[in-house]
């Protein structure tokens, strides 16, 4: 019955896509089921096939390798912060810092040119069998390595020469970004598979969505690619390039954090005087339950548990996914509680595995007002409630879609 359920739901999820749409009769459904198949495979090949389970762990385990390397620079640096004193991981040792490895080693696979070439041949892979436009393949491929406003910042050029609708169908695809750069961070809180598995189901649910929300019909004249990186423009030295990342992920480290404590903060504010009522049931996470429990419920649990991840997913949506997994990452890791169930540990991983949250509207919008013109600035902005419900939406699809193997 709750299988049902869950596939009752991608139908509900892609329907209230349908209504949103900017412009119903423009939808290309051959290009939107033929996507929509593919996630399907993919979550199948992932969740059920034996080398597609490899595949995920592997990549995971290679991604917590990772952090146990990144762990040699920190005991050489702050050896006493290794050794946690509350029973839980230490946020900032293991989530934080092994970030300085990690940016300056993508940075330095795309300074080689390695992730461009992974990045044009996959986006022109992708653009072939989902029938859209090549740029907007590429950069579905390419946010996933460089981040929403820094795969936007490399992109001046083309979309400085692309239309408004087509900047528009960008926006709503940043909105499920995720990038390899915080994977890691990832894969130390909640299960790494299940992240992995989130990724490329994120990359296909931001194209369908977009398709269906903001269809955009082109021309083979304006399907080029005016440009995906600076190639042509003379190298920076490599270690003026270096420090710059190691630079650049500092400030990341230090925006995260921030954004963590203020967030968590601010919500035990407004819980605190909620709480001022006298009304017990009144706080956030009961606010947030009630609002998205027919989502959760749709996404294939009974009352009980589909309210108690609600409340999870609202969270993430007001504050952010890093929130959300510092308080599930004990439970879930240890499979107890509502999450002794792998249907719920699966959908919860998926649905938290992107930036589709508020505070990533501002930095979508901020982005293209520094990137592009005033009118395409204004036509994005005038659509933020939409902006957001994409994000929603690829995320409850990917849930759906990879809940459908997991039971």
């Amino acid at each position: 019955m709750l299988l049902l359920v869950n596939i009752i739901g991608i139908f509900v999820f892609l329907g209230i896509a349908y209504v949103f749409s900017n412009n119903k009769k423009a939808i290309d459904w051959r290009a939107v089921i033929t996507i929509v198949g593919l996630e399907v495979v993919l979550a199948w090949f992932f969740m059920k096939f034996s080398l597609g389970r490899d595949v995920v762990i592997g990549a995971a385990n290679g991604f917590n390798w990772l952090m146990k390397v990144a762990n040699e620079g920190i005991a050489f640096a702050v050896p006493d912060w290794l050794q946690p004193t509350t029973g839980s991981p230490n946020f900032v040792t293991s989530v934080l810092l092994p970030i300085l490895l990690v940016v300056p080693l993508f940075d330095i696979l795309t300074y080689l040119g390695i992730l461009p070439w992974i990045v044009k041949w996959i986006g022109r892979g992708l653009s072939f069998i989902t029938r859209q436009p090549k740029f907007e393949s590429f950069f579905a491929i390419e946010m996933m390595f460089l981040g929403n406003t820094e795969v936007l910042a490399v992109s001046r050029a083309q979309l400085q020469q692309m239309s408004v609708k087509r900047n528009y169908t960008l926006a709503l695809m940043s909105m499920s970004c995720v990038t390899s750069a915080i994977i890691g961070a990832y894969t130390q809180m909640v299960p790494g598979a299940y992240v992995l598995t989130a990724i490329p189901l994120n990359i296909l649910g931001s194209i369908v969505i977009a398709a269906i929300l903001n269809p955009v019909q082109i021309t083979p004249e304006e399907d080029i690619v005016a440009t995906i990186h600076t190639a042509g423009e003379k190298k920076e030295p490599f270690f003026s390039f270096l420090g710059d990342s190691i630079l650049g992920a500092g400030k990341l480290i230090l925006i995260i954090a921030a954004t963590v404590i203020s967030f968590v903060s601010l919500a035990a504010l407004i819980d605190q005087l909620f709480s001022l009522t006298g009304f017990k049931w009144l706080s956030l996470e009961n606010i947030f339950g009630t609002i998205l429990f027919p989502f959760a419920w749709l996404l294939g649990f009974n009352v009980q548990d589909a309210f108690k991840l609600a409340q999870f997913m609202g969270t993430k949506l007001v504050t952010n996914e890093f929130v959300v997994m510092g308080k599930v990452t004990k439970d879930m890791l240890a499979s107890r509680g509502v999450f002794a169930n792998e249907h719920a540990r699966v959908v919860l991983t998926v649905f938290l595995t992107s930036f589709a949250n508020f505070g990533t509207l501002g930095m979508i919008i901020g982005a293209f007002k520094s990137l592009v013109s005033k009118e395409k600035t204004d036509f994005i902005s005038s659509r933020v409630p939409q902006l957001m419900l994409s994000g929603v939406l690829v995320s409850l699809l990917s849930s759906a879609t990879a809940g459908l193997f997991a039971w």
